[in-house]
This record gives structure tokens, C-alpha cells and sequence, in this order.
């Protein structure tokens, strides 16, 4: 799986909802270290599971658009004297 590298920008609001998330749920403030932590910790331990999850669905949808085409061409078909 590729590294998940996110801008900057990205980076710093998925870490204000981690600590937004902590602190609403479970009434803890942790700092902005603490919460870069937990999104790498999810983004090497757990992420992998997400992206396989990404590539199954776009394997479906892909799938699913190959069978329209299939019946499409399918549909073109001709019989002897037609």
C-alpha cells in the first residue's frame, strides 16, 4: 500500500477533528502531538483495511459497468439474415 502522505492542510483539520472527537467524546484534550500520533498510528496500523475497501468497491463498480457494456454489445448482436 502506498504511504498516505496529506497536505498540510489536510493534515491539520484530521487532526482538530481527532482532538475535537476525543475531547467531545471521551472528555479528554489532548494536544496537537498526541493527535498527529493517533492519525499516523491509524493511517500505518489500520489503513490498509480502509484502502483494500476503496479498491474492492471500485473493483465492484468497475465490475457492474463491464456487465452494462457486456449486455449493451450484446444487444448489438445480429442473427444470420437479419
Amino acid at each position: 500500500m502506498p504511504k498516505l502522505d496529506f497536505s498540510n492542510d489536510d493534515q491539520a483539520a484530521i487532526v482538530a477533528r481527532v482532538r475535537d472527537y476525543f475531547l467531545s467524546e471521551f472528555d479528554l484534550d489532548v494536544g496537537r502531538f498526541e493527535a498527529e500520533a493517533i492519525l499516523t498510528f491509524f493511517a500505518k496500523e489500520i489503513g490498509a483495511h480502509f484502502y483494500n475497501r476503496g479498491l474492492y468497491d471500485a473493483q465492484s463498480v468497475i465490475v457492474n459497468q463491464v456487465d452494462v457494456i457486456n449486455d449493451a454489445i450484446y444487444q448489438l448482436e445480429k442473427t444470420p439474415g437479419d
